[in-house]
């Protein structure tokens, strides 16, 4: 399968960065394929390393602008011109979303790619791993959405919640 992952370009702490590592061990370990922002830097750079380690693919998507972060490793490196383009790429060239803890950039990403599923304009599965408790408002906020009628389709349809890297994969099978 081949897995798009939203997540930090920031160097984060362990209780961050645990979850993580094995989540890119499981992905690499279940043979899968890692699409992602191609960046080395940070958690997305560690994400990358520990899914080669394990013995997984890696498909970087990086945008001019950042190219000379650009992940080394990768099997395959493309680069956008812009971030729009990338987050295009990422998502036509994925056949799953994980998100993992990240800042603004993460949340443009989840939120485009849901705004997308919300109009039917795909229909691949959306897990948030929610680490720490890290996405709990944007939880808080989609089910107020869901509950006050602001989504034309059920929120579980959208998007699931997953409190650890194992349960990801659950629910990418189910």
């Amino acid at each position: 399968m081949n897995i798009c992952v939203f997540c930090s370009a920031a160097s984060l702490d362990d209780r961050y960065s645990a979850p993580a590592a094995e989540f890119a061990r499981l992905l690499g370990e279940g043979g899968h394929t890692l699409v992602w922002g191609g960046s080395n830097a940070g958690l997305m750079g560690e994400l990358a390393d520990g899914v080669r380690a394990a013995g997984g693919r890696l498909v970087g998507i990086s945008v001019e602008f950042l190219k000379h972060k650009a992940y080394q490793g990768a099997d395959e490196l493309v680069t956008t011109a812009d971030l729009a383009e990338r987050k295009a790429m990422l998502l036509s060239r994925a056949d799953a979303v994980v998100v993992l803890v990240g800042g603004l950039g993460t949340l443009d990403e989840v939120t485009e790619v849901l705004e997308l599923k919300k109009h039917a304009l795909h229909d691949k599965r959306v897990v948030v791993l929610d680490t720490e408790g890290f996405y709990a408002g944007l939880r808080t906020q989609l089910e107020r959405m869901d509950t006050e009628g602001f989504l034309p389709r059920p929120l579980t349809e959208l998007v699931t919640f997953a409190d650890t890297p194992a349960q990801v994969f659950e629910q990418l099978k189910a």
